[in-house]
């Protein structure tokens, strides 16, 4: 029985023990940690700071070392290795045998030498450790810097934007994330990121560290200088080869220890897998080619047909900060011949390139920001060859989505890598649902591995599963994600009928796990749109922008949004808006919806800014929710010469009925009164167009970066059928629409299309439209204005401040001058009129 040591229990590590264990037992397995704890995810390792625990983040938990044969030392740092004797020896004298040794001491964050690197509020991002360590040094500051623009840098950035301080990102680089994004799709990532407030400064190189006693401030060497008061590195890796060197293995000159196509060392006894081996000069940085290290030694060890490692594809996609981000095959078009296509949308902050053969045959690369939706597909056709379209710019000019991919994973070949984490290929998964009767992403999951490392197959992994199904006869069930196995309208029952008031109640009662960045806005969605109570007071928020019932802007103030029913607004409030505007320095603007939107608001102005608008009768406009925005109108036959119904009256009604009113999206109604239409009625998710004999109702239409005409549902209606149908309407897109679907794309995906609607809404084919009524005037009841409650409720109110450990204003907001009003600095870097 052969004696294999393992030194690092890190995630390659762990998993070098896992698929050994997988393939026998004959083995001793003996595995050394240096950290106090068992091997942890260290790839989501930034969702610590979400609420995640240390446990949470385990690999496995320390039961699972002893039911699987494997003996675990934590908190044992291995020193020496006497390659003549074949022992190990740790910090603690502890001393030990092998017949092999797999060295999987991963890397340690590179530290460049700077001077005052060594002060107080200086941090790595590496370990648990480190993250206790930064968040209890954050609660005692305000103001924090992040070293690096790279993946691990941005990664750490959230971790600060988490810790809910005003964030800087200092790069050496002319961009961010400059060994995977060109200069335009950097471009695109760091408009993103600013509008999140995150301050970006590129092509900087720090001089030194400066402050008395602790960080104060960093000096670059253009003479200009960042006042901070914490300071997390992360400038790149430098792999942990100290034990190896001191040896007498064969290290690289930058570091690491080289090892051939087996993953051997210069001692045939010594293996090294993940970031401390370099292989062909390279180090990789990613968990995937770890995993596939650990295999290619599993076999060597165990006797297996050797499976070499020749390189590793280093194509990746992640979400930072919650923009999308992925990069694969020939990232920046190096093959010769090769012809970059791009498109590029800053106004909705998507940048995607694509680099295709000279031929135009194949896909080659790319770059994806902003809508990474395509990355499975695209990096599927590069990986297999697959053949272009005709007219490849359709691949990124087109809308992307659910259907484009499904369809590109019917075409792909049985071999096609899916999980590279875990070496799991299309055939693989079709076999598991065809032969072995899984039907699950779970079931999926467990018995193959895919979609436990980085995640990133998992919609793939999901669209193979369904296609699988339905081409077997099975009707495919959309579950909401893992931890609920019911769809959202199955949800929306279930909450409905039991009268479920909160998340971890649904999810106790009817869910599993703790829940995920999925179900967790949808069930918030679901419970403000069936009971209408105030969004401040859940525990789970459904959006970003209703934690502080705003919307964020650029340089990270707030607008501020007081309904205008209709668009008609008197004197009086009017001069209300302009005095309140005027003593918070607001910036003030008509909106296209007949509202005055307020911004440049600090957090902490909020609640008192909107104190006195309600002393003016002004509520909530829902500018931030997934709610009813503005029911916009003409002015009709009031004042009109051509109009035929009073559009304004009907405008105020509608808007005053389904103000609040949470939806899967936001909604925009409008009414014009006559067919001249100068209300834009046939351009919202409801339109009604007055004519002689009453109202024409249109619906489903949206505007945006796809526009599209709404559809009539019914001609010549009284004003009470036309309330009526609208209730019916808004109830039955509220009860089967998908998250974050707007009311055109909900209709688009609609078996039956318009006439099924028609059947539902105005024939009643399905005998539910009194229930449909019913619920609508219980939300109406139910209304109150969250902006008046947050106001009146000290609890409430005492959550609008910049800082989670001080009261202060933030005081580093800018601003300059435009047209005689306010507005963030870099608004003004073009010339205006």
């Amino acid at each position: 029985m052969k004696r294999v040591v393992v030194v690092g229990n890190g995630m390659v590590g762990y998993k070098f023990c896992e698929k050994l264990r997988n393939r026998t037992s004959d083995h001793e397995l003996i595995i050394y940690g240096e950290e106090p704890r068992p091997a942890y995810d260290r790839v989501h390792l930034s969702s610590y700071f979400s609420g995640k625990t240390a446990d949470d983040l385990l690999m496995a938990p320390a039961s699972w070392y002893q039911e699987n044969n494997v003996t675990l030392f934590t908190g044992e740092l291995v020193t020496e290795i006497d390659r003549k004797h074949k022992t190990i020896r740790t910090h603690t004298g502890k001393t030990d045998h092998y017949d092999y040794l797999v060295l999987a001491t991963g890397s340690s964050a590179f530290v460049p030498s700077i001077e005052g690197a060594e002060r107080d509020g200086v941090f790595v991002y590496r370990t648990i450790e480190d993250l206790n360590q930064i968040m209890s040094y954050g609660k005692k500051i305000k103001k924090a810097a992040v070293m690096g623009g790279g993946l691990l840098g941005l990664e750490a950035a959230k971790a600060l934007i988490d810790l809910g301080l005003e964030t800087h990102v200092v790069e050496f680089a002319q961009r961010l994330m400059p060994r995977q994004l060109d200069d335009a799709g950097a471009a695109i990532l760091a408009y993103k990121l600013s509008q999140l407030g995150i301050a970006i400064n590129t092509g900087k190189s720090t001089s030194k560290i400066e402050g008395n006693g602790k960080l104060e401030a960093l000096y670059f060497t253009d003479g200009t200088v960042l006042p901070v008061e914490m300071l997390v590195i992360s400038a790149g890796i430098r792999p942990r080869d100290e034990v190896a060197k001191s040896c007498g293995l064969n290290v690289h000159a930058r570091g690491g220890v080289i090892v051939d196509d087996s993953l051997r060392t210069s001692d045939e006894n010594i293996f090294a897998i993940g970031e401390v081996a370099v292989h062909n000069n390279m180090v990789y940085g990613l968990v995937a080619p770890g995993y596939d290290m650990a295999e290619c030694v599993v076999r060597e060890i165990v006797g297996e047909t050797p499976k070499l490692f020749t390189g590793y594809d280093m194509s990746t996609k992640l979400k930072l900060i919650g923009v999308d981000v992925g990069s694969f095959g020939d990232v920046f078009g190096d093959t010769p011949g090769s012809i970059p296509i791009a498109f590029q949308d800053k106004r909705n902050g998507v940048y995607k390139r694509i680099n295709i053969s000279a031929d135009g045959k194949y896909l080659l690369g790319g770059i994806l920001v902003g809508d990474a939706a395509q990355y499975n597909l695209f990096h599927q056709m590069v990986v297999n060859k697959m053949p272009l379209p005709a007219q490849p710019e359709s691949l990124i000019i087109g809308t992307p989505g659910k259907a484009a991919e499904g369809a590109g994973v019917k075409s792909l070949p049985g071999t096609a890598q899916i999980c590279s984490c875990e070496n799991v290929c299309k055939d693989d998964l079709v076999t598991q649902i065809t032969e072995k009767g899984v039907k699950t992403i779970q079931e999926l999951k467990k018995n193959t591995k895919a979609c436990t490392g980085c995640g990133g197959c998992t919609p793939m992994v999901n669209d193979i599963l369904k296609i699988t199904l339905e081409s077997m006869g099975f009707k495919v069930k959309k579950n909401l994600c893992e931890h609920f196995d019911y769809t959202r309208q199955e949800l929306y029952d279930i909450i409905r009928v039991k009268g479920i008031k909160d998340y971890e109640a649904l999810l106790n009662s009817h869910g599993k796990g703790d829940g995920c960045e999925v179900c967790k806005p949808a069930v918030a969605s679901l419970l403000a749109s069936i009971w209408n109570e105030l969004i401040s007071e859940q525990d789970t928020i459904q959006d970003t922008n209703d934690r502080f019932l705003a919307n964020i802007q650029r340089g990270g103030t707030y607008s501020v949004v007081p309904r205008i029913a209709g668009g008609e607004i008197t004197p009086a409030k009017l001069m209300a808006i302009g005095r309140i505007a005027e003593k918070y320095n607001l910036y003030t603007k008509i909106t296209g919806g007949q509202r005055i939107d307020m911004f440049g608001a600090r957090v902490d102005q909020l609640p008192d800014i909107w104190q006195e608008l309600i002393a003016e009768g002004f509520e909530s406009g829902h500018a931030y929710g997934k709610a009813l925005r503005t029911v916009k109108s003409c002015v009709g036959s009031t004042w009109c010469r051509f109009g035929v119904q009073d559009s304004v009256s009907f405008a105020i009604f509608v808007e005053d009925r389904y103000k609040g009113l949470r939806a899967p999206h936001k909604l925009k109604g409008a009414v014009s009164g006559c067919i001249r239409e100068c209300a834009e009625a046939q351009s919202k998710d409801f339109g009604i167009i007055a004519t002689e004999k009453g109202w024409n109702l249109y619906v489903c239409g949206n505007g945006g970066s796809h526009p599209q005409h709404a559809k009539l549902l019914v001609s010549d209606v009284d004003t009470d059928t036309c309330v009526k149908l609208i209730d019916r309407f808004l109830m039955f897109y509220i009860r089967t629409a998908d998250p974050l679907t707007r009311t055109a794309t909900w209709l688009n995906k609609m078996e039956g299309g318009l006439e099924y609607l028609r059947d539902v809404i105005v024939n009643d084919s399905l005998g539910i439209g009194e229930d449909l009524e019913k619920e609508m005037q219980g939300l109406i009841d139910n209304y109150q204005c969250e902006w008046k409650k947050v106001v009146e409720t000290p609890e409430l109110r005492a959550r609008f401040r910049h800082f989670v450990n001080d009261e202060s204003a933030d005081e580093t907001l800018s601003f300059v001058d435009m047209r005689g009003q306010k507005c963030p600095p870099d608004w003004n870097t073009k010339t205006t009129r």
